[in-house]
């Protein structure tokens, strides 16, 4: 693999586990040395040591992205030992399963602060040090659930909605100024990532991933190709597409297949315990990795994720095939 990162420095948010975790790899396989900000230290150190069994640097700058003095200190010691941030992953998030009349307003407000307002403080720390160089990438990282929300997830969905309406705000802004500094939101679909074991759950059975389930590395690759490449949105996998697209087609179907599956969807059929250890509000002290316990049927790659980042290749294929259809025809008429 290509060192392309090589010398540069990635900082991730919500890098002890899952995504993060998946992410803190693959930019290590490329090079980069990287910032790893969350609130677990087990998950942190593990990773840390992925990193240098790859041959790269990491720092682990233990934070909690809810407060911006904290992020804004994480980004400060980061900068201080590897130097000028070339990009900054906005990943961090916790969540909450169950329906809008049983989450305790506490709870909601701490999904927001982490999951929207991580995101926020975020950026404005990465701002402050792109600014003056004019040049850096701030990837955001969202969800299908950004553009559609679904039953038993409010608190998340609603805290998606509100990064895409920041995104879009914080985008226009950079245009406006003519800035080189690149942005990009990367739309995810379900994953098999640790996640689903240390939400804040009031269901009755263990939650699960709704619909096609892939392995983080998915979205990982997309996240480093957006690390290097100026989109302004990656839809990761089909369901992705379908969730975003079709609701602006008939949102109204998506209410109604949603009331029907939603529910038992997101469950599995195995009782959950009211009492286990959940992270909204602490870390889990113990490194669980990158992956949940879906293995056997999440998929590892994505066709629609691969025609996305090799657009510009189908489209001189496509050409190529028209020209040759169109020659064959006239051919055929003479």
């Amino acid at each position: 693999m290509e060192k392309d990162f090589q010398n540069k420095t990635v900082v991730i948010t919500g890098a002890s586990a899952g995504l993060g975790r998946a992410m803190v790899r693959e930019f290590a396989r490329h090079g980069a040395n990287i910032g790893l900000i969350a609130r677990g230290i087990d998950g942190l150190n593990a990773a840390q040591k992925e990193v240098e069994d790859l041959g790269s640097e990491a720092l682990v700058v233990p934070a909690d992205v809810s407060h911006a003095n904290e992020v804004e200190n994480a980004a400060r010691k980061i900068e201080e030992h590897f130097g000028k941030i070339d990009v900054w992953i906005n990943n961090a998030m916790v969540s909450v399963f169950a329906p809008f009349e049983k989450i305790e307003a506490k709870d909601f407000e701490r999904v927001t602060d982490v999951t929207y307002l991580g995101q926020v403080y975020g950026t404005a720390a990465a701002l402050k040090r792109m600014k003056p160089r004019n040049k850096g990438t701030i990837i955001l990282v969202g969800s299908a659930l950004a553009y559609r929300g679904i039953p038993l997830q409010s608190a998340y969905c609603g805290a998606k909605h509100g990064i895409q309406g920041f995104y879009d705000s914080l985008r226009t802004e950079l245009m406006h100024d003519k800035s080189n500094i690149k942005t990009c939101m990367v739309q995810l679909p379900a994953m098999n990532t640790t996640q689903f074991g240390w939400v804040l759950s009031r269901l009755p059975n263990k939650p699960r991933p709704m619909g096609k389930v892939y392995d983080p590395e998915v979205a990982a690759r997309a996240i480093v190709y957006a690390a290097s490449h100026n989109r302004r949105e990656i839809y990761v996998g089909y369901p992705t597409f379908k969730a975003i697209y079709g609701n602006k087609v008939a949102a109204w179907y998506a209410d109604k297949v949603l009331a029907d599956t939603g529910f038992d969807g997101q469950q599995t059929d195995q009782p959950e315990s009211p009492d286990r250890p959940n992270n909204v509000w602490e870390p889990v002290h113990e490194d669980r990795g990158a992956y949940g316990n879906f293995a056997p049927i999440a998929h590892k790659k994505s066709f629609t994720l691969w025609v996305s980042l090799h657009r510009n290749l189908v489209r001189a294929i496509a050409g190529v095939a028209a020209a040759g259809l169109i020659v064959a025809m006239q051919s055929k008429r003479k």
